[in-house]
């Protein structure tokens, strides 16, 4: 036995041992979070087992070991196994609450033992029992040592009594890709003992036979302990000499005793318990891991062609891991059409059309609704689903947050207001009949919980009532207010993907031209008045395409307030004065906004950001800092500039002298550089004309 790390934890919120369970937890649950190689796991099976009596003798414990968590019983799950005479484990005297908690959590957040992964494991979870029975028999026959190793004794341990354990099965799914096409799932037990504060993983190996044993190599422990009302986080490999590391699944000694250790004890003091699923809970791992590495390997090379202004790898990758998620045939709508379009071939059914829910918007042969960031239809796609048809299911993944009509409303300050959003997504889809599930997706995003409604709550011969009872539900939210006090109604641009599976001529009832404007739908037919889907054209707000005349406007009225009220040049000033140059004070936004006319402020309030927007906009004038502006001073940006990459120099080299310095002309002292070191241009002399890159042609 080595011990490859040791940490003292410092406990100022008293979180501990509580702390310690709900940190085992995430690496049980998430190991992917610190070893990044790891698609994720599988639990398959939990019991209550307990060790041979043999285990509880006192041994006796080396420096720095001291008492360990207070004494309590493991969760009780499941069917004990004990050994031929042994009684009932007894519970401690002195529980502490924050333990029993904890470990009911551990115990209880992925449901139901044996649930996760039906139908994708060769090992049946009902043989759990009969695995630990015989591997607790080889205990206490012939592995002394190990035996040793799994009973180390904490506070409170009764040496008369056998150690009650939660034991789990789980399946480690590492990542796959054209590094590692070969890596394969591995299984272990883990063995959770809350009474002695340790957590022993157990790796399993099967032989040509199909014989499942515990292979004694790869055995390590996470052990809390505490001295001297000090706690202490320890990771002990059981057998270091024959430990073996893959890179994978078993990582090196020394990363277990840096990189993991240093996470567990800073999990263990974070009071803060996510309020989500764990990623990809309701799904087959295994199988999700190698359709995104399909997906991800084909489209890859569309990241070098990206056609839009948006951040490809992050929108590529992204969307290649929600169709991973819930790949099947289907078709898509969207209010605009994108460029990407082009780039995929006949077999993709996609369309350019708004939806405004009604009756004349519904999807009768479809298998799956999909709203993907569909912003105001968000609430709506449970309901469009609920009335296309009794077998209709629905995926949403909620973005920006709206009512049924115009923006939701917050209720509950208790909450984030993503989690609130998520809750009341989550109510509609219960009203509108369906038992709603929730995970996480694996995306490089903030909002990735999706919610899924794929069985009701009802029988087909209820459909009647239960319809009526959405329709009081949504009436019932028309009171809501549209958007907060004092501001316009001014709903932001979404993006609709209306998906169906497997019928890609099945949509008769959806007509996208006549729902588009709504103009051929009658009022009678409509469901909620009041709702306004996306305008097809796309409205830029961040002041780029405000008149030129006004933009320089502001920009010279706030130059001058910073200026101290200097009289601003009109025309073309000369550089290198003798005079110190006059770079002004600082101003709060809210002091700039109080000296602007209120017709100008209500024009800059109609678009994103607003005042501070437009200042930002205007870089090579100002600065805004923690919500101060500043003239922007050159001299220190040339002092504080960073050595470019050989892609950011040659851009700047192409944007050199293609814009007038608004010091030169501007500005009473002039430019505070001369014209050589100025990456503007000191008049028109000097102007260049911006080269237009040349972009990449898609390979279709």
């Amino acid at each position: 036995m080595a011990e490859v790390g040791r940490a003292a934890v410092r406990d100022p919120g008293a979180l501990l041992p509580g702390g310690f369970w709900a940190a085992v937890a995430v690496w049980l649950e998430r190991p992917q979070v610190a070893n990044k190689r790891l698609c994720g796991v599988r639990l398959e099976a939990r019991r209550s087992v307990a060790l041979p009596r043999a285990a509880a003798g006192p041994r006796p414990r080396s420096p720095g070991e001291g008492l360990g968590p207070g004494q309590t019983t493991g969760p009780a799950q499941g069917t004990a196994i004990r050994g031929p005479g042994e009684s009932q484990p007894r519970h401690g005297q002195r529980e502490n609450r924050r333990e029993v908690a904890a470990a009911a959590r551990l115990a209880g957040d992925s449901g139901p033992a044996g649930e996760a992964g039906v139908g994708e494991s060769d090992f049946p979870a009902s043989n759990l029992d009969s695995l630990w029975d015989a591997f607790s028999q080889s205990l206490d026959g012939g592995h002394p040592e190990l035996l040793a190793f799994l009973s180390w004794p904490g506070a409170g341990s009764q040496p008369e009594a056998p150690s009650s354990l939660a034991v789990v099965l789980r399946t480690l799914i590492p990542k796959t890709g054209p590094r590692c096409p070969l890596a394969v799932p591995r299984r272990e037990l883990v063995v959770q003992d809350v009474l002695n504060g340790t957590v022993t993983f157990l790796p399993l190996e099967e032989d040509d036979g199909g014989n499942v044993k515990v292979e004694t190599s790869n055995v390590y422990q996470i052990r809390l302990s505490q001295s001297q009302e000090e706690w202490f986080i320890s990771i002990l490999i059981f057998c270091p000499e024959r430990w073996h590391s893959d890179g994978i699944v078993y990582p090196q000694p020394a990363w277990l005793g840096e990189e993991l250790l240093a996470r567990l004890a800073r999990w263990s003091v974070e009071s803060k318990k996510s309020a989500f699923k764990s990623t990809l809970s309701l799904i087959s791992i295994t199988k999700y891991s190698k359709t995104y590495q399909m997906l991800k390997e084909k489209y890859k090379d569309m990241v070098k062609v990206w056609p839009e202004v948006t951040d490809p790898k992050k929108f590529v990758y992204e969307d290649v891991a929600i169709a991973a998620y819930l790949l099947h045939p289907g078709r898509g709508i969207d209010v605009r059409r994108r460029k990407i379009w082009d780039m995929y071939g006949p077999q993709t059914f996609l369309e350019e059309g708004a939806i405004t829910p009604s009756d004349k918007t519904l999807f009768p042969d479809v298998d799956w609704l999909i709203g993907n960031h569909s912003d105001e239809l968000t609430p709506w796609v449970p309901v469009i689903a609920a009335r296309s048809s009794y077998g209709c299911r629905f995926f949403v993944l909620p973005c920006c947050f709206f009512d049924f009509t115009g923006k939701y409303s917050r209720r509950q300050s208790r909450k984030t207001q993503y989690r609130e959003y998520l809750d009341f997504i989550t109510e509609v889809g219960l009203t509108c009949g369906f038992h709603v599930e929730e995970d996480c997706l694996r995306i490089p995003s903030t909002k990735r919980v999706c919610l899924i409604g794929k069985s009701r709550t009802y029988p087909p011969a209820g459909e009647v009532a239960m319809d009526e009872q959405r329709t009081q539900y949504i009436n019932s939210r028309r009171g809501r207010p549209m958007s907060p006090p004092g501001e316009a109604s001014v709903p932001p641009p979404p993006r609709t993907t209306v998906g169906h599976a497997g019928h890609p001529g099945g949509h008769q009832a959806l007509d996208t031209g006549s729902a588009t404007g709504g103009a051929e739908i009658r009022a009678d037919q409509l469901w909620l008045s009041g709702f306004q889907p996306r305008e097809k054209a796309e409205h830029v707000r961040n002041c780029a395409t405000l008149p030129r005349d006004f933009i320089d406007q502001v920009v010279l009225q706030v130059a001058h307030l910073l200026l101290d009220g200097e009289q601003l040049n009109t025309g073309s000033a000369s550089s290198g004065s003798s005079k110190a140059w006059n770079r002004g004070g600082s101003l709060s936004l809210a002091e700039v906004a109080r000296e602007l006319a209120g017709e100008t402020l209500q024009r800059l309030k109609r678009e994103c950001g607003g005042l501070q927007t437009l200042l930002r906009n205007n870089h090579q004038v100002f600065e805004v800092v923690n919500g101060r502006v500043h003239i922007r001073d050159w001299r220190e940006e040339k002092l504080q500039r960073q050595p470019h990459s050989e892609a950011k120099r040659r851009l700047c080299s192409e944007a050199f002298k293609t814009r007038v310095c608004w010091f030169y002309s501007h500005h009473p002292d002039g430019c505070v550089l001369p014209s050589d070191s100025c990456p503007f241009a000191h008049g028109p002399a000097e102007l260049r004309l911006p080269r237009t890159p040349k972009r990449k042609k898609p390979v279709l």
